[in-house]
């Protein structure tokens, strides 16, 4: 007779809210197994009694044959003592001790739902709340840990007799699926739209059949603006196909010229209006459906013009919850809308809103209506932003479908919180072998987004189970996101670490390397404060996790009323034509665009250095050369003149072989040491050259790229003769540009080098905080403060 045997098994992962349970279930029903899986702050927790061999098999491919939606990190499991009995059982979840499982990001509504969703027999038949095991919202509405409905948003909405025996039914795609609901029981829609005398600002609107949404589509088709309340908080829609209204939303969120992204009804419409490779295809239709990037189609009659002027990219994503499908049409509704445009629902610079109170206070002077519901939003996301960079995927913005992810360590952590930049705001934390990047939470400029960091650190603390020992923060003194990682230390280390050198760790870190050889990091971005008190942003670091040597960078140009040099291109092109020794003739496009009292102070202040910081940055030479080739001159959201001067170089591909625009290379006196400058006067020379020559813009900005790639390529040669280093990190705002970037990587490939490129963390801002914590990891804090002081750690190595 066959021996019988007891395992207790823990997965580790995001193994809640996945049906990793039900699946549990089956997988020990089937092979004859007794015992029992609960929920537990570890993980899923399982103990299996039966024969040896069954209960090999079970353990075998527990981890492999998985649910979709699970991530499993770790199966540890060990024989115990038999108990006896018989059946298998899904028990009460258990609560207390440290939270040390995942939590699942939310997902798009699977094919199940939507059929279900379209069927006039199904009893969830047009139900905007419809979701199972498989789909819908996770982290949007968790409150707690284990994952139970007790521990979300869905607490308040008791299950109908007919919800709670499919929840029951191991057997129902829908067991254990926390955010079940049906129309009998579930969540409510409705539709408000702005009345006089109602006392939160709207009133009920209740169109023929109270349909809340038939009545939006009618809305939208009269060119109004809804608040749709989403997954992770409001977006503003707008039919996209209607010039007034698309104008009418720009003007009232003071948007500019900034694009704005577009939801699709289907995958065909999307196809109609940018091109598409598989890697894009499979972003657009699959579980996360962030918004994607796509390269605009030339020619094509639509809104695009409108939507994203001047950009030669699109942002589309296709419809993810049941009442975005429900907006646009099923299958036998009247004809609606083909795009939408879909837009965070908030003012420029402010988080995203999330509560209905809210919307109606805050969105008041920006939506016509407000399609909402009752389901609490606990946890405030973002839509992802995603790009395609030679066939890879690129995060732009890291929110919806990603976080609450972890990212896996190169080598452990202790409990350390990093607060990233005051720029695309996200904080880290880590412990161990994992890190969680937050979800996008915003420029910090802002007190409403300064309170949405506070309340995003306590709830990743809440769901990580991590209590920070260690702070890590940017060196600016200036920065919002550094002064609360000051007020909070508590006694605890705090580390500053130099901008740069943490994008290039985030790099470092994405890729798994330890740190154990240095790399060379070409950092290129718009601003990061240096050690001289300059304005960093075109660095060439020879890094790893515990320091630096500045090995190369942009020479200095003065940076002439700061953030109006950033808003007025023209600004800073007037200043590097002055460094290079090149009049402000009146034929050049920057000098012409500023006005004339303008053009004198601007002269005055450059010759006195009157607010005149020095600045190494590559993203304002993007923007000066953008200006100077006449392309953008007034910039009304962030790297416009930059995207728009990329947007030309994609036309002038092809055509810039000839003529080459060059940099001029100083090294330092023998004996002196320090880093290699990279002078731009040449390249500014040629330029204006061709100008006048009457060479196309479009020329003139592929040219430009060209000359940066072949920088990057000499300046990396360079330090490998030197320092015989072979690895190449590209990091920094500056290469989410992906022309430079690929470039970039096929020249330095080309030359034999190793290239690590940002694909799961953005190399803007965003991702700056996983650096950060790395480096404060690697040094340590070897001197702990008293309570009450801050103990700051920085400095970089001498120079090469």
């Amino acid at each position: 007779m066959e021996s019988v045997q007891r395992r207790r098994v823990t997965v580790q992962g995001v193994v809640q809210g996945v049906g990793f349970r039900p699946y549990v279930y089956a997988r020990a029903t089937g092979l004859g197994l007794a015992g029992h899986v609960t929920n537990t702050p570890e993980g899923v927790v399982t103990e299996v009694e039966g024969a040896a061999a069954a209960v090999s098999a079970f353990c075998e491919r527990l981890a492999a044959d998985a649910p979709p939606l699970a991530v499993v990190d770790a199966v540890d499991h060990c024989e115990v003592p038999v108990v006896g009995g018989a059946g298998f059982s899904i028990i009460a979840s258990r609560s207390g001790g440290p939270a040390r499982t995942l939590v699942s990001p939310d997902t798009a509504t699977c094919a199940a739902c939507l059929a279900e969703l379209a069927d006039p027999a199904d009893r969830r038949h047009r139900h905007p709340f419809i979701t199972c095991t498989h789909c819908g919202p996770r982290f949007t509405i968790v409150t707690g840990l284990p994952y139970d409905r007790v521990h979300t948003t869905m607490a308040g909405f008791p299950m109908c007799p007919d919800c709670a025996r499919e929840y029951a039914d191991p057997a129902d795609r829908r067991f254990h699926a926390q955010p079940v609901a049906c129309p009998a029981c579930g969540p409510r829609l409705r539709l408000l739209v702005a009345g006089v005398g109602a006392g939160a600002g709207a009133e009920p609107y209740e169109p023929a059949g109270t349909d809340p949404v038939a009545g939006a589509r009618r809305l939208l088709a009269r060119g109004a603006i809804l608040a749709v309340k989403g997954l992770g908080g409001y977006h503003l829609a707008c039919d996209a196909t209607l010039p007034g209204a698309v104008a009418e939303l720009r003007r009232r969120k003071s948007r500019g010229d900034k694009p704005f992204a577009v939801m699709a009804r289907d995958l065909a419409e999307a196809e109609r209006l940018a091109h598409l490779g598989p890697a894009e295809r499979a972003l657009l239709t699959g579980s996360v459906r962030p918004i994607v990037l796509l390269r605009r189609r030339a020619g094509v009659p639509g809104p695009a013009e409108e939507v994203a002027p001047r950009s030669p990219d699109l942002g589309v994503m296709l419809p993810y919850t049941p009442l975005h499908h429900l907006l646009f049409g099923l299958p036998g509704d009247p004809a609606g809308p083909a795009l939408l445009v879909m837009t965070s629902g908030n003012l420029a610079g402010e988080p995203i809103v999330t509560g209905e109170e809210e919307a109606l206070e805050r969105l008041a002077g920006l939506a016509d209506g407000w399609l909402t519901h009752d389901r609490p939003i606990h946890v405030p996301c973002d839509d992802s932003v995603v790009r395609v960079c030679d066939g890879a995927e690129l995060l732009v913005r890291r929110a919806r479908g990603y976080a609450p992810l972890p990212l896996p360590l190169p080598f452990p952590v202790p409990a350390t919180l990093a607060t990233g930049g005051d720029l695309k705001n996200a904080l880290c934390l880590g412990e161990g072998r994992r890190a969680w990047l937050s979800a996008h939470i915003g420029d910090m400029d802002d007190l409403s987004t300064q309170i949405a960091f506070e309340r995003a650190e306590r709830q990743l603390e809440s769901v990580t189970g991590v209590s920070p020992v260690l702070l890590a923060t940017d060196r600016h003194p200036g920065y919002r996101s550094g002064r609360w990682a000051v007020r909070n230390a508590g006694g605890r280390p705090l580390v500053r670490v130099q901008h740069h050198h943490a994008h290039i760790a985030s790099a470092l870190a994405e890729h798994g390397l330890d740190g154990g050889r240095r790399v060379i990091g070409v950092a290129f971005d718009g601003t990061g404060y240096g050690d001289d008190g300059a304005v960093w942003g075109g660095e060439v670091l020879l890094a790893d996790y515990a320091g630096y040597t500045r090995f190369a960078h942009l020479a200095y140009v003065p940076l002439p009323g700061g953030d109006a040099a950033v808003r007025r291109p023209y600004r800073m092109a007037l200043s590097h034509l002055r460094a290079a020794g090149i009049p402000w003739d009146p034929d050049l496009p920057c000098a012409s665009s500023c006005p004339d009292e303008e053009l004198r102070v601007l002269s005055r202040q450059l010759e006195r250095g009157v607010n005149c910081a020095a600045t190494s940055s590559m993203g304002r030479l993007f923007d000066s050369v953008s200006s100077l080739a006449g392309i953008c001159q007034h910039s009304g959201y962030e790297a416009q003149a930059a995207m728009e001067l990329e947007s030309a170089a994609l036309r002038g591909t092809g055509r810039s072989d000839r003529h080459p625009y060059a940099f001029a290379l100083n090294h330092p006196a023998p004996g002196r040491g320090g880093p290699v400058t990279a002078d731009p006067a040449p390249l500014l020379a040629s330029l204006v050259a061709d100008l006048r020559a009457g060479v196309d813009p479009s020329v003139i900005a592929a040219r430009f790229h060209d000359a940066v790639t072949a920088l990057v390529a000499e300046l990396c040669v360079l330090a490998r003769e030197r320092h015989a280093l072979d690895t190449v990190a590209l990091t920094g705002g500056v290469f989410a540009n992906t022309l430079l970037s690929s470039s970039c990587a096929r020249a330095l490939s080309g030359l034999g080098f190793t290239v690590l490129r940002h694909r799961k963390v953005p190399p803007n801002d965003g991702g700056l905080a996983l650096g950060q914590l790395m480096v404060a990891a690697a040094r340590g804090a070897t001197d702990p403060p008293q309570r009450g002081e801050v103990h700051v750690l920085g400095g970089t190595r001498q120079s090469a």
